[in-house]
């Protein structure tokens, strides 16, 4: 598990260290296999599969296996890999799958966003057993994390999605206001700040402009860049924008959009968890206009 004094290495050729541990970062479909001990009727205990050495945890037999990288805890090495089981085989007892956002809260936010690492190592390998061009069977290299057809030579990296996340504020007589979105998709009273994909030929500045103008109707003014986060649901790079309102009147996109609305640093709604930068660019916004 990730602590204050880990760091991880990235890396697809295994650390030649013997009898290390090994954190087990195996998927049926995307959904996290995890050690779950019942302290109570509806009391649970979620740990990661954790084994000495690199054998495959007793009655799991990965499809595939990736290597992911390692981990330097307080001086000792921890291997992490990630594989895939298949979707119809029994766990074994005391042994679950869980979706990655039903482990918010779970574990801290390095581990998740170490296991979401994985799960997309994982989707691609998967995706990309064949060649995308001839059919061919593709081979994986020894260097770097590429798929590569020998018939007719095309390499498939792991895909990344881009995608803009952006708060938007203006200023009126009643004080600082955050633009805020209920997607239909969201959990019941859930708000967060817009979002959206990047499209081809497309710059991060345009993208903004276009998903602020297409999901709520308004032209905004000074983008500036805040952060990013990858967010394996399942390939996305998240790009955070702030953003100041320039005109216009809410108009929602229907079908994509539920509600949307002007919100107070302490009026806040129900917001997404604090391991997202959705969160984030809303905390910054209370922040700066806290008292």
């Amino acid at each position: 598990m990730a602590t204050e004094t880990t760091q991880f290495h990235a890396t697809v050729q295994p650390l030649a260290v013997a009898g290390a541990p090994t954190l087990w970062y195996l998927f049926q479909g995307n959904r996290l296999i995890v050690r779950t001990t019942s302290q109570g009727q509806a009391d649970h205990t979620l740990t990661l599969l954790r084994e000495t050495g690199e054998t495959p945890p007793a009655g799991l037999t990965p499809v595939r296996t990736q290597y992911v990288g390692w981990l330097e805890a307080d001086g000792a090495v921890i291997h992490c890999i990630a594989g895939e089981i298949p979707e119809d085989a029994a766990l074994p007892a005391g042994m679950d799958a869980r979706g990655l956002r039903d482990l918010f809260g779970t574990f801290d936010d390095a581990t998740l966003m170490l296991a979401g690492r994985a799960v997309q190592i994982v989707d691609w390998d998967r995706n990309h057993q064949f060649c995308g061009r001839c059919a061919t069977p593709t081979e994986p290299s020894t260097t770097e994390r590429v798929r590569t057809c020998p018939a007719c030579g095309l390499s498939s990296y792991p895909r990344i999605s881009p995608a803009i996340i952006i708060a938007v504020t203006r200023q009126t007589d009643a004080g600082p206001r955050i633009l805020l979105a209920r997607n239909h998709r969201f959990p019941t009273g859930r708000y967060s700040v817009i979002a959206g994909f990047v499209e081809p030929g497309e710059s991060l500045e345009e993208c903004c402009r276009r998903e602020v103008r297409e999901e709520v109707g308004i032209e905004i003014r000074d983008i500036r860049y805040f952060g990013s986060q990858p967010w394996p649901f399942p390939n996305s790079l998240m790009l955070g924008f702030t953003a100041a309102y320039a005109s216009g009147d809410l108009v929602l996109e229907a079908a994509e959009i539920a509600d949307a609305q002007w919100f107070a640093p302490d009026t806040l709604p129900l917001l997404p968890p604090k391991i997202s930068i959705a969160r984030q660019l809303i905390d910054a916004f209370v922040a700066e206009n806290a008292g």
